[in-house]
């Protein structure tokens, strides 16, 4: 690890560290974990996007946005764009110049899903993070129809690599694995 990744990735987990619920620097942490797994050749902007994927995420609550869907995405394009602009900070202060500044922030903002591979590889990270760590309580009091569609919907924007991940290492009952499946 080269000094100004390892400035990078302490100033992320020192802003982390600042989460008043403390999860995220564990989200962060879990990011790193899984993108080495699953990525080991992974460039540093592609790591420290990782790590930085959700910085400060608790400053800019959800119900500071209307409740449905459009308020759901505006709140998500706010967070890509303040966590774009705050890891950019970040590795700007590590020595990182302005192009690899702004290569983060695409990848953060998910610029180029489906086309560019380190968004689409930051893209799997985040969604088997989610499968792995998150899911089983954000299932908890949800019906069977809308878990269904959830894992539809995270499936959707996994590449095909990252699917036959999903599928070779969860456990996932039928009806879900088809959801993957059918992605």
């Amino acid at each position: 690890m080269t000094p100004r990744l390892a400035t990078a990735l302490a100033a992320i987990d020192a802003a982390n560290g600042a989460d008043p619920a403390g999860e995220a620097l564990v989200y962060g942490r879990q990011m790193t974990a899984e993108l080495d797994r699953l990525f080991p050749q992974a460039s540093e902007v592609l790591q420290i996007a990782a790590r930085g994927q959700h910085v400060e995420r608790w400053l800019l609550p959800r119900a500071d946005f209307p409740e449905g869907r459009e308020g759901y995405h505006a709140w998500r394009r706010e967070q890509g764009r303040r966590h774009a602009a705050r890891v950019a900070e970040i590795m700007a202060g590590a020595g990182y110049g302005p192009d690899d500044c702004q290569r983060a922030g695409t990848l953060l903002r998910k610029e180029g899903l489906k086309r560019d591979p380190e968004v689409q590889a930051l893209e799997d990270v985040a969604c088997i993070v989610f499968l792995r760590w998150y899911f089983t309580p954000f299932a908890k009091g949800r019906d069977a129809a809308s878990l269904r569609e959830i894992v539809a919907k995270t499936a959707r924007k996994m590449s095909p690599d990252g699917r036959a991940r999903v599928l070779e290492e969860f456990d996932l009952p039928e009806d879900l694995a088809a959801a993957v499946r059918e992605g």
